[in-house]
């Protein structure tokens, strides 16, 4: 048998009930370090100026700019969590309570990033299929009603699903230094459905009846540009939004599907950070991808950073600055 060496352990002193450190080679934890440091600098840096541009620049809070802010703050926590991560270096060393909190609150925020995804698609579906309504309708603070309902419901549905963890604190830990959750079939099988099938399915659906509008309105204006060409152009403007918007939902499932897949062909209900750490990072770099795609789709975003890094954001007056 292997003996446990002092500098591989979590815990030094405790040398029968310390987990052990995932020791790699010198060459290869360096790169991993200077890897995920970059992406969580690099998601923390580029997430808050998506916060700042629209929180600051009262142009761009519209509906839709709205659902993006609170996409960007959960992915700004994403990046913070990373941080977290390389810093504790694959051992706990808080307690348990807090063990439970990280866990409801990880949970919650990509929760409250599904849930704003699904927004995302309905907001994108009633400027298509119902323009006409849209501007009646959707409105910034009704918005920001369901974005708040939104977050509120990810915290409490978390509390819930995982109360016995928070009540039962380290209860399911096989060493010190270890943060576990584990969940019996039902609950597994409610959590998938919530944040994953059904948000998923609706999200399908909608840009498939979105993308079917959205055919069948350019073949109509295109028999009609001469007659109508205002209208023409806002509905073009509506469809390339719809289709920047479906960039960012397709880069999404593309990153969190491999996860749910893993947790739906394993058979073992407890999971640890080390066992599914490929597809929690694969999940967890979709946050630094959202600002690279506004930084690519919207001349907007690459405005705000240009007005913010010159600092003309300091000036008064800056929140009327001209970006579209």
């Amino acid at each position: 048998m292997e003996t446990l060496v002092g500098t591989e352990l979590c815990f030094p002193q405790l040398i029968n009930t310390s987990c052990r450190k995932q020791t790699r080679p010198h060459l290869e934890a360096m790169l991993i370090y200077m890897l995920l440091s970059s992406i969580s600098l690099l998601t923390v840096a580029l997430n808050l100026l998506v916060i700042i541009s629209i929180s600051h620049f009262k142009q761009l809070q519209t509906p839709t700019n709205l659902l993006l802010l609170s996409l960007a703050v959960s992915d700004l926590f994403v990046g913070l969590f990373i941080i977290f991560q390389i810093i504790i270096d694959g051992c706990w060393l808080l307690s348990d309570l807090m063990c439970s909190l990280w866990l409801i609150l990880s949970s919650s925020i990509f929760l409250s990033s599904v849930g704003t995804m699904v927004l995302i698609s309905v907001d994108r579906y009633v400027a298509i299929c119902y323009p006409l309504h849209y501007f009646t309708k959707v409105k910034p603070k009704r918005v920001q009603v369901c974005v708040c309902l939104c977050w509120m419901f990810a915290v409490l549905f978390n509390g819930l699903l995982l109360k016995d963890t928070l009540q039962h604190t380290g209860r399911y830990n096989s060493c010190i230094g270890e943060c576990v959750i584990e969940m019996n079939y039902i609950a597994n099988l409610f959590d998938l459905i919530v944040t994953f099938i059904f948000p998923i399915t609706v999200i399908v659906i909608l840009y498939i009846r979105i993308f079917g509008v959205a055919v069948y309105q350019a073949r109509a204006m295109r028999s009609h540009v001469a007659v109508v060409t205002t209208n023409v152009n806002a509905k073009m403007s509506e469809m390339k939004a719809a289709r920047n918007l479906g960039v960012v939902v397709v880069v999404f499932l593309t990153c969190i599907c491999p996860f749910y897949c893993f947790i739906l062909t394993s058979q073992n209900n407890s999971y640890t950070a080390s066992s599914v750490t490929i597809f929690i990072w694969l999940a967890q770099f979709n946050s630094c991808l959202n600002p690279l795609i506004y930084a690519i789709l919207y001349p907007w975003f690459r405005k705000s950073i240009k007005v913010i890094f010159t600092l003309q954001i300091l000036k008064p007056g800056s929140y009327r600055t001209n970006l579209l």
